[in-house]
This record gives C-alpha cells, sequence and structure tokens, in this order.
C-alpha cells in the first residue's frame, strides 16, 4: 500500500488538510476543562455548558479517555506509526450516559484505533488513539465525526487533549461522498504519523500552538510537544494519501476530487470558499478576529522599555479606548518599590497603589475620588478584594443600583455611586508566576455593549501578557537597586577633610551588565598624618569583577595601614591576584601624600597616569609615573616615584571610563581631562562636576567611571610638634610637661589640654615599657583636630584589654578609647604606631565691623 507523499505542491497537501477542528482538554476526573467554539460548533454545548462536565456525555470518543483500559481496536500492522484499525462492531452508546440503553432517534456508530508507538512509549503507556463516529440526534442531521486523542503528561489539570473534525465538509455540494478515481467511494480516516515526513515539516510544528488559541504558553507548549511525540494528526485518504491536520479559521475548502491532486489545466479554482452553515458563525469569526488584533495591537505597545513607571501607562493606556472607557492599574507595595517578589497571597492587611489611570470621560472626573498614587487596602465584601484574592477575573455586565450602593458603602468617605454605577465592570488580575502582582480595573459607560464572557477571556489574556510584562520590570527594577546598593556598599565613604587635604570622589555605573563593574576609588589614612589616595578598575564587568575588586580593596586597606611603599604593596597586591586565580586582572594606580614633607610617592600598576594641576599657574599635566604591568600578571617589577607638591595643588585619579572613548586616541582624553581639570572652580565637588559634565558625554561610553581628586594643601612646620622620648619611666612626666606647653602655645583651650596630656601619658608609658631600643618618638599634628602620635620599635599591635578590679595594668588603652574621638594602632617591620584624635573647638566668627 502507498505510504508515500501524494505528487503536488506542499500547499495543496497542507490546504487539504485545513480543517475547522474542535479542541477539548480532559481531565483526570474525565471532565472537560476545555471547551474551543470549534467543540462548541460541532457538539452543539457552549463552553460554560460543557467545562467541568463529564467528557464522555457530550463527545463520541468515551474509550479512548480510559488511561486504565486498552482501545478497543489496534491494528499496527504497517510501520511504526499505522492506521486505524478495524471496523467495530456497532454499539449504541447515548448522550449523556455511559451504558448500554439507546434512546429513540440517536446513537452513535463508532470506530477506534490505536498507534504503535515504539517499545520506548509503550513502557509509558502512552498511546494516541484515533477513531470516526457517525452520529444521529433529533432534528439534526446525521453527524460524521473524525477524532484525535491524545494522553497527556506533566502538571496542570488537563489529562487528554481531543481534537475532532466534520468528515462531512470533505463531501460534494450535493451530498454524496468525494468519489475514489480509483474506483469505489472515498474513505477518510484519521490517523498519525510524523510530521517530517511532510514538506516544510518546521512550518507544521510551530502551526501545531493554533489549535489552542486560548491557552497560556506554557501549557500550549507542554501538550504540543507531546503532540509531536506521540504523532502528527492527519487525514487518509483511501489508504492512499496522508495530509497532516492544520487549524483552519475559515480558509477554502478542497473541491470534489482526489485529494491531493494538482490543479486543474483551465485554470479553473479546485478550491471553493466554505461557507458558514449559520449567519451568526461569521458575526463570531469577526469578534475573534478583531480581539486577536486587539491584543496583537497591545502586545506591540506594551514592554518597550524595561522602566517599571513607563510601563506601567503603556498597559493602563492600552486598553482605551479601543477595549474599555476606563483603566486603572493598581499594584502591591513590593512591586511598585522594585522589591522581590511578594510574600504569601494578598488580604485586607494588602496596601495597594493606585499607580495609573486612563479613561476617556471629562478631564477631573476621576482625579478626586479615585487619584493616581493613592495607597489603599480594598475592603474584603468588594468585587476588587475577590478579584486579588482568588486570582481570577471578576465580571460585572451592568452594576446596577443596589450593587453600586453596595460597594460605594465599603469605602469610608467615598462615593463611587457616580462613577460605576450603570456600568459595565471587568476586574483582570495582573499575575506572574502562579502571584498576584496587582488588578486592572476596567470600565464601559452605559451606552456601550456591557462586557461578555469573550471579553472576560480577552480581558485576562490582556492582563496575562501585562503581568509578564510588569514582572519583567519589577525584575529589572529589584537588579537595579541589588546593583546599586551592591556598588554602593563597595565604595568607601571618603570623608571629604583628611589631614592635610581636600578630597572629592565621584562615580558613575556603566550600561552594561546591570550597572555593576569593577572600578573603585579609596582614601585610607595613615600614621604620620599621611593619606593613601587610590584608584583601581578590575578587568571586566558584572558581579564577578564587583566581586573582585572588593577583595582587591580590603587588601589594599590592609597593606596601606602597615606602612607599605607604593611599590611594595603592587608587588603584594599582584601575588595575592595570582593567587586568587588567573581571572584576577586589574590596574591599579597607588599614592601616598605626606603634608609635612609636602610629596607624593606614586607606584602605577597598568593604570592610566595621575593629573596635578598646579596651583601656582593652573596648568595641568599628565605625571610621568613608570607604568607597570596590571595586577595579576606577575613577574613585572614595580616602582615609585616621588613628586615635590606646593601647597594648593590639585592631584586628579581615575579610570579608564573617563578619557578612554572607542575610536578616539587615549592621549586626546588625558589632554582633555589636563585641560578641564585646571579650569577653576569654587569647590572641590563642583570641579569633580565640571570633569565629569564635559568629559562623561556618553557619547558610546558604556563602561564605569570613577573619579577621585584631592587638593594637596599640606601642613605648615609650625603646626607640628616632634620630641624624642628616652626609656625611662621618667619621661612619661616629661612628655606631660611638653604636651602642655605646646598645646597652650596653640593656644588651645584648658579641657583640650588636660585631656590630650592624660592620653598621651597613657600611650608613653605603654610604649616605655614594651620598647625594645632606647627610641620612642612623641608627634603632635594641629589641623582642624588635633592628633597626637606616638611610635616604638616594637611591631606587635596595641590591644585593647579587659583588667580586673586587682590588676595594675591594662586600662590605658581603655582611656584612650573613652576620651579620644577616633585612635588605633598600626604595624610595619620597624615598629607601631599608636595614636588618637581629639576633637578641636571651632574658632569663633569674626563680626565685620558696622554689623
Amino acid at each position: 500500500m502507498d505510504r508515500g507523499i501524494p505528487p503536488g505542491p506542499p500547499e495543496q497537501f497542507a490546504a487539504a488538510g485545513r480543517i475547522p477542528l474542535a479542541v477539548v482538554v480532559v481531565d483526570g476526573d474525565g471532565l472537560v476543562s476545555h471547551w474551543s467554539s470549534g467543540a462548541r460548533r460541532l457538539f452543539g454545548p457552549t463552553r460554560d455548558e460543557a467545562v467541568g462536565q463529564a467528557a464522555a456525555d457530550l463527545m463520541p470518543v468515551a474509550g479512548a479517555l480510559a488511561q486504565d483500559e486498552p482501545s478497543v481496536a489496534h491494528g499496527g500492522d504497517e510501520g511504526p506509526y499505522g492506521r486505524p484499525g478495524q471496523d467495530v462492531t456497532p454499539r449504541d452508546i447515548p448522550s449523556g450516559q455511559s451504558g448500554q440503553d439507546l434512546p429513540s432517534g440517536q446513537g452513535y456508530d463508532v470506530r477506534y484505533g490505536r498507534d504503535e508507538l515504539g517499545p520506548e512509549l509503550h513502557t509509558r503507556g502512552s498511546y494516541a488513539t484515533a477513531g470516526c463516529a457517525k452520529l444521529s440526534e433529533p432534528g439534526r442531521g446525521r453527524l460524521d465525526v473524525l477524532w484525535w486523542a491524545y494522553p497527556l503528561v506533566g502538571p496542570g489539570p488537563g489529562r487528554h487533549l481531543v481534537l475532532a473534525a466534520d468528515a462531512a465538509q470533505f463531501r460534494t455540494a450535493d451530498g454524496e461522498a468525494t468519489g475514489d478515481p480509483d474506483g469505489g467511494a472515498l474513505r477518510i480516516t484519521p490517523a498519525f504519523a510524523l510530521h517530517t515526513e511532510f514538506p516544510d515539516a518546521d512550518r507544521l510544528a510551530r502551526r501545531l500552538p493554533d489549535i489552542l488559541p486560548n491557552m497560556g504558553p506554557a501549557a500550549a507548549g507542554r501538550i504540543v510537544s507531546q503532540v509531536l511525540e506521540l504523532g502528527y494528526p492527519v487525514l487518509e485518504f483511501s489508504h492512499h494519501d496522508r495530509v497532516p491536520v492544520t487549524p483552519d479559521w475559515g480558509v477554502p475548502k478542497r473541491a470534489a476530487g482526489r485529494p491531493g491532486s494538482p490543479a486543474p489545466e483551465d485554470g479553473s479554482a479546485p478550491y471553493r470558499r466554505r461557507v458558514a452553515p449559520r449567519p451568526e458563525l461569521d458575526l463570531e469569526y469577526a469578534e475573534v478576529r478583531e480581539r486577536l488584533e486587539f491584543l496583537n495591537e497591545v502586545s506591540g505597545r506594551i514592554g518597550t522599555s524595561l522602566d517599571l513607571a513607563r510601563t506601567i501607562r503603556e498597559v493602563t493606556s492600552a486598553a482605551v479606548p479601543r477595549f474599555t472607557d476606563f483603566a486603572g492599574t493598581h499594584l502591591r507595595a513590593a512591586v511598585l518599590a522594585g522589591e522581590g517578589f511578594p510574600d504569601g497571597p494578598p488580604d485586607v492587611t494588602t496596601i495597594w497603589h493606585r499607580v495609573w489611570v486612563e479613561h476617556n470621560d471629562e478631564p477631573g472626573r476621576w482625579d478626586d475620588t479615585v487619584p493616581v498614587g493613592e495607597a489603599i487596602a480594598f475592603p474584603e465584601h468588594t468585587p476588587f478584594f475577590q478579584c486579588m484574592v482568588t486570582g481570577e477575573p471578576v465580571l460585572i455586565p451592568r452594576i446596577s443600583e443596589e450593587q453600586g450602593n453596595r460597594i460605594s458603602g465599603e469605602f469610608e468617605k467615598r462615593d463611587l455611586r457616580p462613577l460605576i454605577n450603570h456600568r459595565s465592570m471587568l476586574l483582570v488580575p495582573l499575575k506572574a508566576r502562579d502571584v498576584v502582582l496587582g488588578f486592572m480595573v476596567l470600565m464601559r459607560r452605559p451606552e456601550r455593549e456591557p462586557f461578555d464572557a469573550m471579553d472576560r477571556t480577552t480581558g485576562a489574556e490582556l492582563a496575562a501578557r501585562a503581568g509578564l510584562v510588569l514582572d519583567n520590570a519589577r525584575m529589572y527594577t529589584y537588579q537595579e537597586n541589588v546593583a546599586e546598593t551592591l556598588q554602593d556598599s563597595m565604595l568607601p565613604q571618603v570623608p571629604p577633610r583628611m589631614a592635610g587635604c581636600d578630597i572629592a570622589t565621584r562615580y558613575l555605573p556603566g550600561t552594561r551588565l546591570g550597572r555593576i563593574g569593577g572600578d573603585w576609588f579609596d582614601a585610607v589614612k595613615l600614621p604620620g598624618s599621611r593619606t593613601a589616595l587610590v584608584v583601581g578598575d578590575v578587568m571586566g564587568h558584572g558581579l564577578n569583577s564587583a566581586a573582585m575588586m572588593g577583595q582587591l580593596r580590603t587588601a589594599v586597606q590592609t597593606m596601606a595601614t602597615m606602612e607599605m611603599p607604593p611599590a611594595q604593596l603592587l608587588r603584594n597586591l599582584d601575588d595575592l591576584a595570582q593567587r586568587l586565580g588567573e581571572q584576577y586582572l586589574a590596574t591599579c594606580l597607588y599614592a601616598v601624600y605626606d603634608p609635612i614633607r609636602s610629596e607624593v610617592q606614586i607606584a602605577n600598576a597598568g593604570h592610566i597616569p595621575p593629573v596635578l594641576v598646579r596651583a601656582e599657574d593652573g596648568s595641568g599635566d599628565v605625571l610621568d609615573v613608570p607604568t607597570g604591568a596590571p595586577i595579576g600578571v606577575g613577574g613585572v617589577a614595580f616602582e615609585t616615584a616621588t613628586v615635590r607638591i606646593r601647597p594648593g595643588d590639585r592631584l586628579v585619579l581615575c579610570t579608564d571610563g573617563l578619557v578612554e572613548v572607542r575610536g578616539a586616541d587615549i592621549g586626546d582624553g588625558l589632554a582633555a581631562l589636563c585641560a578641564t581639570a585646571a579650569h577653576p572652580a569654587a569647590s572641590m565637588n563642583d570641579a569633580c562636576d565640571t570633569i565629569i559634565r564635559a568629559l562623561n558625554t556618553r557619547d558610546g561610553r558604556k563602561d564605569d567611571v570613577a573619579l577621585l581628586m584631592a587638593r594637596l594643601n599640606g601642613i605648615p612646620a609650625d603646626d607640628v610638634a616632634e620630641y624624642e622620648l628616652a626609656l625611662d619611666p621618667r619621661e612619661v612626666g616629661r612628655a606631660r610637661r611638653l604636651v602642655r606647653d605646646q598645646l597652650l602655645g596653640w593656644e588651645l583651650p584648658g579641657p583640650v589640654v588636660d585631656t590630650a596630656e592624660l592620653m598621651v601619658s597613657e600611650l608613653v608609658t605603654n610604649a616605655v615599657n614594651h620598647a625594645r631600643s632606647h627610641r620612642v618618638v612623641l608627634r603632635l599634628v594641629r589641623t582642624d583636630a588635633l592628633l597626637c602620635e606616638v611610635l616604638d620599635d616594637e611591631p606587635a599591635p596595641a590591644t585593647l584589654l579587659s583588667a580586673g578590679r586587682s590588676d595594675e595594668y591594662g586600662r590605658g588603652l581603655r582611656v584612650v578609647s573613652a576620651l579620644a574621638r577616633e585612635w588605633g594602632s598600626s604595624s610595619s617591620a620597624h615598629g607601631k604606631t599608636v595614636w588618637f584624635e581629639q576633637a578641636l573647638p571651632r574658632a569663633p566668627r569674626v563680626r565685620a565691623k558696622g554689623r
């Protein structure tokens, strides 16, 4: 028997199989859970009448729906996808029953078949069945039904998918069966085949989801994958030709003649247009087409941006005025804030925000009663609460006076009756992953057609698409917030004033990969009133780069307090990066400013050089600093360069995102930075803003930008006092006298002098007791605060001890910790430094004469 593909263009084979299909999904209890409009046209009951009813009472396919019993007959003797089996002796299955009693004038003539799908599917018990039935009912002509039934597995209530078609559409206009050119009547039977056996198989597979137009993409995709696995539905004509079945929404039908035969040579049309059996069907087709066009238009309008506020406006405005006259969108507070996914189902305590309202009423009609931006908890006995709790659409075709009074009465000090009475209302939930994110209130004016069941389905589909778009925007906003929080937490809070210098910083995230990058800056307080200035850039973007940046920044801070020279610090950082992994590559610029010596020591690891703006003439120059290899390369030495500084000079450090532009030389960017940094500004912050505005024009710049500017003011020699003390306990008293005399000479208040004298006494006592050599250094520095440092050659850091009541030692640092504004201890190979800072009162302002 010929199982090949009949000759002729592929379009003819597909056209012959384009037939109106009834689509029914049956759950595990044998009840209908999905009933298409094609099923209503074929079998009679409407969707509301069919859903929830026993499928065996509505369709002549009862034997195919029992998973625990084999098919009535099966003939798989001709290939792995054999045609349906033998005829079965007709049995009577009354409509509405499953028994054997046949009411008068009604009955089924049934044939069943089953495919053999190979041992793999046999072991799972998954069989697709097909068959034919002839149905006769009082007042209705004899109906020939072709059907295909697929067992379904996986999540969801559906356990069987049934496709059915009217075989009478293959008859000629006079009602006679189409003839077979080989002689005899043409026999049409349902069967299964691999869709790859036909031309343009990929298009067939893509067309199959259209059979399930009212199902979500997840459910439809799951069902379609199983249909393709179990066998594509086909029609067999007289056991010779196979034609794949694809859904038809009103395309031309095959004329009399053998299916698959080429078009007549005289040019006459081989097809005639199908005539709807009832005129109202044309109206239904028009309604369905109009709604599909509306949903298609809405899909193109919403989701054009990941901005949450813009997405909300698009979703709300898309429905007015084509679908509704009023649309209001309410979202949960967590969604609006771009926070994580809302926890738990909503209840009477859930706060909803009215985020947008769109209507075609007169301006201002809704503003006072339902203002945009209002936060509200909806009362329990309202349709709004019902929609948000159940997650299902709520339809009120026409709000009566009584309903309007009842709904309005649930809201205190809010009269909704003039706005809702006599209008049609549809409430649709905005859901994502089965969680209600919000809901939309849709209303039509009294003079407009009220919402109906089809509108309810359309509104639900609109809300489903809008919910996904809103959830995408919510997740993007959430990720943006997380990224910014992560980035901000990793960047230091640099004080604007440190010993002898003023500092201003800027950080601009890039536009790639969640606005997270590896650029960083830092300023670290060092002993001797020095300050370490750091700028670095981890290669790459995203969370990995940010994590690397956090590790490297912490390492730099730790090594900086150990008073390492800049070159040695970069050497150790390079060794650390190689131990952490090969992906740790970064550039880094490390500078140490000594305001007492008026010099900066700089080491560079593959970073762009700094710019120094001279206070004397305002000129900006790129410093010629030896450039080593990036951190993580290994095997390259680093050098330290020393630059002399005058009071008022400004040092500018930045990452390449500020000066590097694709297609341009980086030297041009550095020249522009020099010119812009030299521009006079009222403050350090203004100077940073000027640089950012001039260079960060965002013309193709997608990299992060880190900028640190330090005005190096220096510390005058008159504000520094340094003394050497011997390792003699009597030196403690001398240290107190030296401190008192110096602070009084600086004209500091008496309470400040007394407190400083006490703390210095404790630090010098510890140094004399623990130092190894004969030298202890006491240094006093006056800036905005009083800084006191005690240096000795014992490298062990000073630590707080827990002293008991009878202990003679261990209380000194506790006294310092209680009295000082800030204190600390740093160690190096040569010893340690213990320091404290003491706040100084601000100098009183001198009042101008005549005021």
